[in-house]
């Protein structure tokens, strides 16, 4: 049973823009050169067990990947860590892309 939400771009694309959201690119900075959703930051999937604090201060945590299977991974130990309200973005950049919404490059 999983311990976290899954979330459609359309459903996405309204709630980052609520303060307190924290959209966070867990795709290898390879990837992330390609473009990232606006308002996200990056910690590689790798890195989340040594940068998971940053989530903790967040209302909301909203993890995507290229196509949502490491960001599902990402949303679980978010989870086991104690974060509340964690969203895994179903088919990732993929579905972002598929549903019009663009990519900004990374700063």
């Amino acid at each position: 049973m999983k311990s976290f939400l899954d979330i459609e771009a359309s459903e996405l694309f309204s709630l980052i823009t609520l303060p307190k959201v924290l959209l966070v690119d867990v795709r290898n900075a390879d990837e992330v050169a390609r473009g990232m959703i606006p308002g996200a930051i990056h910690i590689q999937l790798s890195m989340l067990p040594l940068q998971y604090e940053k989530l903790m201060q967040a209302s909301t945590v909203v993890f995507y990947c290229h196509s949502g299977i490491r960001s599902a991974h990402a949303a679980d130990f978010a989870v086991s860590k104690g974060v509340k309200n964690v969203y895994n973005l179903v088919g990732g950049v993929v579905a972002w892309g598929k549903a019009g919404y663009t990519l900004n490059s990374k700063s």
